[in-house]
């Protein structure tokens, strides 16, 4: 059904999202059920996400949903203006996390599917920034590595250079 899941990156994501918002809560996960999406229902969260909406196209469906936060793990990054989501959203709480621009990679850009592409990879001050001109004020961060188990030049820099980044933020 779904893909090889990506423990570590779930892992971490999880734990962050315990950390900041100690289930149970009622979430908004912007993006289709995946594996994540299970994993935070029996860690006792209520989960409801968005069915697979161009959010560029219409994020105003983010305005008129009840829920103690909004998640957005590994989404911001396909939307070509995710400030203007970022600004319609009415929850008082968002936990997010991107993948960061690494020097030595370029964006990723899938070979099979047009939709799963990155318009954005941020450094950590850009995304930052953009929480901030969107009204978001940042309470926490994180940030993890995702090495691989390949050799080269590239394996090793992953091993040391951070790939994911985490931030919960409040409303202003």
């Amino acid at each position: 059904m779904y893909k090889k899941t990506p423990s570590k990156r779930y892992k971490h994501t999880l734990d962050f999202l315990q950390r900041v918002l100690p289930a149970p809560a009622v979430i908004l996960d912007l993006g289709v059920r995946n594996p994540l999406t299970e994993l935070m229902e029996q860690s006792g969260y209520t989960v409801l996400n968005t069915q697979g909406e161009d959010l560029d196209e219409i994020p105003e469906i983010v305005k008129n949903v009840e829920v103690d936060a909004v998640v957005a793990f590994e989404i911001l990054e396909h939307l070509l203006s995710p400030f203007v989501l970022l600004k319609m959203i009415k929850a008082e709480k968002l936990i997010t996390t991107i993948p960061l621009k690494l020097w030595f990679a370029n964006a990723y850009k899938s070979k099979t599917d047009d939709w799963d592409r990155h318009y954005h990879e941020f450094e950590d001050w850009q995304f930052d920034w953009l929480l901030d001109k969107s009204n978001w004020k940042i309470k926490k961060t994180l940030k993890w590595t995702s090495p691989i188990d390949k050799i080269g030049v590239r394996p090793l820099l992953r091993r040391f250079t951070p790939r994911y980044y985490a931030v919960y933020a409040a409303r202003k």
